[in-house]
């Protein structure tokens, strides 16, 4: 891949960590106040809301709503308390950040990938950038070659992988603003140091599609819908809107690819993607077939005992998340998996017992073969001593 030799210091600079900014200081400072007797009634109200929320099933749409409705009154009950009398505007949406912090943290595990559906986009778009990986090149994007500047590029990958790290919508949508802004850099580098006109989105927007599939974050579809339902509405503006809008659009792209969306030939663009299927394929199977036939032998009475291929696909029934990765649980898989976790642990431990046993029999079997040789040699010495005597 083609790399610009102009690499300018301020494109390749980290961005600063979401949780050393401020919002960090805004959290602790948040906590701190909670802790005081006079924020009793607060302390109740948020308690109150997290476990009253936790009772419903999950409704993203809906979910978002009652979410941002709570942080509205939220708002209003902390500019009316004695805790933030006389506080400024700036320091009310440093406690606002610090609840949407403790409030989202709370209730991650109810409120990311609720939806078996949001779980399959998930993997859908992971699964079709792991293809697109193996082959796509700046190129067919029609990225210039001035723009094509690896360390940059590598900043900015980082930077959403990151995002599925952090619980707090805030500390999300920071790893898509930096990811945007080290891209943002980089185009005002290049029209400064090389004199090349900026495209504004036509620039911007392919180079954060091949970020993206370079990097492939865990989740995106998830992510971005998280930050999209529970972050506080009148922070999605201005330079924040802009960068996640860039990038739900990149994954929108990503989803209906295809040949014509890219500078390539059509044949070329599906045999590269068959290949990458059929060489995913013979992987996973590489990967996984080995410790199917470990479960295939932990006493399954389904199984044969020639060890049929019928009784194979009975171990699969028994073990359906064999074949996943961690993206892919929803909060609703728990407790089959507890259930599965305790089945794999029985026949284990059932299996370990009556190995134990076999050995002891065997051991038992191979001392009493032992003992009678010893007793029948000893006889025929005693004969023999017998017969000399004679």
């Amino acid at each position: 891949m083609e790399t610009s030799s102009s690499s300018s210091s301020s494109a390749a600079a980290p961005p600063p960590s979401p949780t050393s900014s401020s919002s960090s200081v805004s959290f602790y400072d948040f906590l701190d106040r909670m802790r005081n007797p006079a924020s009793l009634d607060l302390v109740r109200s948020i308690k109150s809301f997290i476990v009253s929320f936790s009772f419903y099933p999950a409704n993203p749409d809906n979910d978002g709503k009652k979410v941002q409705d709570f942080f509205c009154s939220m708002e209003s009950a902390l500019r009316d308390h004695p805790l933030w009398a006389g506080a400024t505007d700036d320091e009310i949406d440093r406690a606002m950040e610090g609840l949407e912090k403790y409030v989202m943290t709370k209730l991650f595990s109810r409120t990311f990938a609720s939806s078996p559906d949001d779980s399959k986009v998930d993997r859908d778009v992971s699964e079709k950038v792991s293809y697109l990986q193996t082959f796509l090149r700046p190129e067919h994007l029609d990225i210039p070659p001035i723009l094509r500047n690896e360390s940059s590029w590598l900043l900015a990958e980082k930077e959403l992988q990151r995002m599925n790290a952090f619980k707090a919508p805030h500390e999300k949508l920071q790893c898509i603003m930096n990811c945007c802004r080290v891209i943002n850099n980089l185009l005002l580098n290049a029209s400064i140091s090389e004199n090349h006109t900026l495209g504004g989105a036509d620039d911007f927007l392919p180079v954060l599609i091949y970020v993206t599939i370079k990097a492939n974050p865990p989740q995106l579809h998830s992510n971005l819908k998280f930050i999209q339902l529970y972050r506080r509405q009148e922070k999605l503006v201005s330079e924040a809107a802009y960068y996640l809008t860039n990038l739900v659009s990149t994954k929108s792209f990503i989803i209906d690819l295809s040949a014509k969306s890219l500078s390539i030939d059509e044949i070329e663009f599906e045999e590269n993607m068959q290949a990458a299927k059929e060489a995913n394929v013979s992987s996973a199977n590489e990967e996984h077939v080995p410790a199917f036939n470990e479960l295939s032998t932990l006493g399954n009475n389904d199984t044969g005992p020639s060890g049929t291929s019928n009784g194979k696909r009975n171990v699969w029934s028994h073990y359906p998340f064999m074949a996943s990765v961690a993206g892919d649980l929803t909060v609703g898989d728990v407790e089959r998996l507890l259930k599965l976790y305790k089945d794999v642990v029985i026949k284990y431990t059932n299996l370990h017992e009556a190995s134990r046993r076999q050995q002891s029999l065997l051991n038992l079997q191979h001392h009493s073969e032992e003992t009678r040789a010893a007793f029948s040699q000893g006889g025929e010495m005693n004969s023999s001593h017998d017969c000399s005597r004679k």
